[in-house]
């Protein structure tokens, strides 16, 4: 049996788990790692699934982490094993077909930074509160998807905001009061003053500071525990706006 081509063994492992083991004989460890790819991928999904935005939410970011660093592992391995099985190594070509392992900083890139574009939506308040005012100030308001009770002190604030894509410029929210488990978000039209200010006692200036002109809404956040698909609670929990809170 020929020994195959160590460069093309790594290719093929960074196709699939175990396929590079495969190539060079090595069956049981290549399906073992098949079926552990399967497993892992989606473990990496039902995490996901189901922490993703919430407090716990490092949790399917670590693991997606994990299954790329398996993957690395499994196509070096695979690697080193087809260069052991060969009586006389050839020297190394300029470009060696290790390098073909940095095509793995690829989907590392792109689940560091992709992750957080649905990940950790609502870790805490604040971010609750921003997904909140990302769908407010766009018109995208919608009882299915937000309590009927925050749409309608929602759209009721919008209109005495008047119209225009200018209209919540000079709107501040803030998180006024937290308590364990419960938070109080306020929505206040502002303007902005001129005052005087100095620099040690000396050097006159100025500064603009914000000035509360009516308060628009008062909105509840709660933490709501998380089970993960099919059952089973560690501990995690989404905030999520529940409703208008009383002044």
């Amino acid at each position: 049996m020929s020994v195959p081509d160590p460069g093309r063994v790594l290719r093929r492992a960074l196709v699939a788990w175990g396929w590079g083991h495969l190539a060079i004989g090595r069956v049981a460890v290549g399906r073992a790692l098949l079926v552990a790819e399967l497993a892992a991928l989606l473990l990496v999904i039902w995490l996901t699934n189901g922490l993703a935005d919430s407090t716990a939410y490092l949790v399917p970011f670590l693991a997606g982490v994990g299954f790329i660093v398996a993957w690395a592992w499994q196509a070096v391995a695979a690697y080193r094993a087809a260069r052991a099985m060969q009586a006389a190594q050839a020297p190394t070509p300029e470009r060696s077909p290790a390098t073909a392992i940095g095509w793995l900083s690829l989907p590392l890139l792109a689940w560091g930074a992709g992750f957080w574009l649905f990940g950790a939506h609502a870790a805490t308040p604040a971010a609750a509160l921003d997904r909140f005012v990302s769908a407010w100030t766009a018109d995208e308001l919608d009882a299915g998807s937000w309590p009927a009770a925050v749409v309608r002190a929602a759209d009721r604030a919008a209109d005495r905001l008047g119209a225009g894509p200018d209209r919540f410029r000079d709107v501040r929210f803030s998180i006024v009061d937290a308590a364990e488990g419960r938070a109080t978000a306020v929505g206040n039209a502002i303007h902005y003053e001129r005052r005087a200010t100095s620099l040690f006692g000396i050097f006159p200036g100025s500064e603009l500071v914000p000035v509360t002109d009516e308060r628009l809404l008062s909105l509840e956040v709660a933490a709501v525990p998380v089970e993960l698909p099919g059952g089973g609670d560690i501990g995690a929990v989404r905030w999520e706006l529940v409703g208008v809170a009383d002044d």
